[in-house]
């Protein structure tokens, strides 16, 4: 008898000590849980974070294409009517050549005339 009992009592060890083990693997994994949910509050906050920033970024970045698209329209109004002055000038000063040609003829006529 005193040897089941002792048997019973080993019994009891171990199944005490299997008992302790899963206590412990249950705080261990409940440690690990929190951690990781600690983790998931950070990224998701990170997320947000960067969430906000892109969309403010894309919006800035529409803004400024759409400054550069009207930059870039008055840029080719301005070319275009500055080249629109250009020929109209050479064609201002081809006329006052002719014109300054033609007196200068005139006047030498006169000038031979008399």
């Amino acid at each position: 008898m005193a040897q089941q009992a002792a048997a019973l009592q080993t019994y009891n060890n171990e199944l005490v000590k299997c008992i302790e083990d899963l206590y412990h693997s249950r705080d261990e994994d409940d440690r690990q849980t929190r951690d990781e949910e600690a983790e998931k509050d950070r990224v998701q906050h990170d997320v947000r974070v960067l969430t906000e920033k892109l969309s403010r970024l894309n919006e800035s970045l529409a803004q400024r294409y759409a400054k550069r698209a009207t930059l870039d329209r008055t840029i080719a109004e301005s070319e275009a009517a500055y080249s629109k002055i250009l020929e109209s000038s050479q064609a201002l000063l081809s006329i006052l050549k002719q014109e300054a040609g033609s007196h200068s003829k005139a006047s030498e006529s006169r000038r031979k005339e008399q």
